[in-house]
Formats: C-alpha cells, structure tokens, sequence
C-alpha cells in the first residue's frame, strides 16, 4: 500500500512539475505574447478595419488620423523605452514620439503612454491599451477596440520587422 502510495504522489509530483513549465496561454488557448516577441524595431505597414467603416475613425492615438501611422517607424527597447516615428505627408506631420511600453502576457495587451520632455514613465497617468492580436518576431498585430454601433469593433495595425 505504501509503493501505491508513494508512487501515486511521485506521479502527481512529475505532472506538476510538467505543469508549471509548459507555456502559458491566454483564454483564447494561444500562447501568450512574450516581451520578446515584441521588442525591436518595427514597421507599421498597413491599418485595417474590423467591424468599422474607416470614415468613422477621424483621430487615433492621440493623432489627427490614423493615415499618419502607415509607414510608421516603431522602436521598442527591451528597457520599456521607445519611440515611433510618423513620416509625414499632407495631411499629417513628420514627428517623433517617445513613449513607455510593456506587454502584460496574462491579459494579452500591448500597453504605451506617450512621454513629453521631463516626463518619467512612472509619473504619467494616460496612455493606451492595445490588444496584442499576434506577434512572433517577424510580424506582429495590434488591435486598437473602439464602441462602435453599441459593440466592440477594431482598428488593426500590421507590423513587419525593420531590416528584413
């Protein structure tokens, strides 16, 4: 009785050992994004839409249109620290942006807030919450939620990783 015993636990032992090194998922039941997915140096090349007509979203991110994204430049350290680069035209400026970043794996979201000069990530209060759709180093995809109609809809940004 005691080898059943002892045998029973070693078992139970071994699947929890096993348990806790397999790789977390979401609620989706894919993996979670990792930090390492994300960071590096981006390219935002393409803005979508799901669930909304692209006339309806008039400013994004704190910009005049999400037109000034398309062709954007996105650096993102391992430190948190980055920045994006809108390239201009004529309806938007050229412009830098530095910003804070992180990715929270256990609720799948890409998060940044935008720092101005003197600002301290840890002081500033506003920013985004974005939802990391896919990421696996080479590609990656951002979904911006937005009330639509009385649901949920998303703008959808496509990355590709600079110098490739």
């Amino acid at each position: 009785m005691k080898k059943i015993f002892l045998i029973v636990m070693l078992c139970c032992s071994a699947l929890m050992a096993l348990q806790s090194c397999s790789p977390k998922t979401t609620a989706s039941g894919t993996p979670a994004a990792r930090r390492g997915d994300v960071t590096g140096n981006w390219i935002l090349t393409d803005v979508s839409f799901d669930g909304i007509p692209d006339i309806t979203v008039k400013n994004f991110l704190g910009e005049s249109s999400y037109k000034c994204f398309v062709n954007s430049t996105w650096s993102l350290t391992n430190s948190g620290n980055g920045s994006y680069s809108l390239p201009g035209s004529d309806a938007c400026a050229a412009k830098t942006q530095n910003i804070f970043w992180s990715v929270n794996a256990a609720d799948g979201t890409f998060q940044f807030k935008k720092l101005y000069e003197g600002d301290k990530a840890k002081n500033v209060t506003e920013g985004y919450i974005l939802t990391l759709a896919s990421s696996d180093g080479n590609t990656m995809v951002i979904k911006s939620p937005i009330a639509y109609s009385g649901r949920t809809a998303n703008v959808v940004l496509n990355f590709t990783k600079a110098g490739k």
